[in-house]
């Protein structure tokens, strides 16, 4: 990226808690709970059903970002011959919610935890999600516990999940482990957890999984100075998210072999959708070999470079279409999250997550010969509309709140002239598209007389930043 041109510092904080109170208000949802849900919550995590198998002797870990207290995993992971045992504590949300209760009743409305800047609306009551359910350190808790061999290629070998009592000995952050493995003064547990990540990461290539290199783009908050950046996945990041992965392809084998479920999916993508990418790549003069699969032309990309990260922009396109299905009896007939190249299904977020409390009830009945739970069974048909919608509300909501603190942050620069490049041009309109300011972290529309040029370094003007419609756009 081209080096910028005006400095930005910051937006006040007050102002944008303001806005986001409004966009609360317009989604209709709120980070506090009822009363009588508040009540529910916090009796129950006076009383959680403990399990009788006590596991508190694994030396488990959290690794999660800076500050966060909505712990749903703890890992382990130790040498199995020349393979690997990873062990992988979720937290027991049934032990302390019941079908049909308050909480049970609001999770449902909910859907899932919303998240923007500072201002969560969570899925359960703190008194839970950051208290009682939550895996933090020192503190014997309900589990479901994951048990998967891997063997010494990466591959699953074998699973078992049981409900069980654990103990996490600490509470790790990403950069914190991050910079002991680069030091070389990491815990021989997260060296084994590189290699199982590493290992699953090549597995992924070899089945044609995909995932796209884009940067994150976050809102920074100090003190009453909220910022943009973007920030790209540590290793430890990727590592830690393949253990995720494992567990949840795990699951789906469960499932479907049972033939009783809740999956992740997306569909494969749409033939003419690639043939829209072959064309974009030419364009932006991008060599991509006919015999190439998508995939790993997707993994040849270098998102430093300005055309290489139009074209990482253009590949999402391939990525639309997730949701879920529940199934009792017959295998969807598109069971595949195409992205994976595998069977998914989301079990190691329950806290964040309605969805995962279902399918993880499942799995537990599943590897104990057991019937599924009634109270399961009655929800897997209604459950993929609930879980749709809900991820629709956190897209909007996550969406609009960088929408107001991009337009904040600018608002003082109108006029000002920045360096970006051209990621996106209108199919029917060229002379309209996005472009991608670096500093400060910004992704916006961007007009033009003439044809924009695609995944060009260019200089744009601020000609539009409103706060109270979120909206920012450039020119040319």
């Amino acid at each position: 990226m081209a080096r910028r041109v005006v400095r930005i510092l910051h937006a006040d904080g007050d102002t944008l808690r303001h806005g986001i109170n409004t966009i609360q208000d317009e989604l209709g949802v709120t980070p506090t709970f009822p009363a009588e849900v508040e009540e529910a919550a916090t009796a129950a995590a006076a009383s959680p059903r403990l399990p009788e198998l006590d596991r508190t002797e694994i030396p488990f870990v959290t690794i999660d970002p800076v500050g966060a207290m909505d712990l749903d995993q703890a890992l382990h992971v130790e040498r199995d011959g020349e393979g690997y045992l990873v062990h992988y504590a979720i937290a027991d949300v049934a032990a302390f919610v019941s079908p049909g209760d308050p909480v049970d009743l609001e999770a449902n409305r909910r859907g899932e935890t919303l998240y923007g800047a500072d201002s969560k609306v969570p899925l359960h009551p703190p008194v839970l999600s950051e208290g009682a359910a939550s895996l933090l350190p020192d503190a014997e808790r309900p589990a479901l516990l994951w048990t998967i061999k891997v063997d010494g290629t990466g591959e699953g070998t074998d699973v078992d999940v049981v409900r069980a009592r654990v103990r996490s000995r600490a509470r790790l952050d990403y950069e914190g482990v991050q910079q002991q493995v680069d030091a070389g003064t990491a815990d021989p547990m997260i060296d084994l957890l590189r290699e199982v990540g590493e290992l699953r990461m090549k597995r992924e290539a070899a089945r044609g999984g995909v995932s796209l290199p884009l940067p994150e783009q976050e809102i920074d908050i100090d003190g009453d100075r909220w910022s943009l950046s973007f920030r790209q996945q540590l290793p430890v990041e990727q590592w830690n998210a393949q253990i995720s992965l494992l567990t949840g392809m795990a699951a789906a084998s469960l499932m479907v072999y049972a033939r009783v479920g809740l999956l992740r999916t997306l569909p494969p993508p749409d033939p003419d959708d690639v043939q829209r990418l072959h064309r974009t790549a030419k364009a932006l003069d991008i060599e991509w070999p006919a015999e190439q699969l998508y995939p790993d032309f997707i993994r040849s990309l270098d998102p430093s470079k300005p055309h290489h990260a139009a074209m990482v922009l253009a590949c999402t396109r391939l990525l639309r279409g997730s949701g879920y299905v529940g199934f009792d009896g017959e295998v969807p007939a598109q069971p595949e999250h195409s992205a994976l190249a595998s069977e998914y299904a989301h079990v190691t977020a329950p806290l964040r997550r309605l969805g995962d409390r279902y399918a993880a009830e499942v799995c537990v009945a599943l590897c104990a010969g057991e019937e599924v739970p009634g109270w399961v069974q009655e929800k897997l048909r209604e459950l993929p509309a609930t879980l749709q919608s809900s991820a629709q509300k956190a897209s909007a909501y996550e969406r609009a709140v960088l929408d107001l603190v991009e337009a904040a942050v600018l608002r003082p620069h109108l006029g000002g002239t920045f360096a970006g490049v051209v990621v996106s041009v209108d199919e029917k309109q060229s002379t309209r598209g996005d472009v991608v300011v670096q500093e400060p972290a910004v992704e916006a529309d961007v007009t033009s007389t003439a044809p924009l040029p695609l995944g060009t370094n260019v200089e744009v003007t601020l000609v539009e930043a409103d706060p109270a419609t979120r909206t920012v756009r450039f020119e040319l």
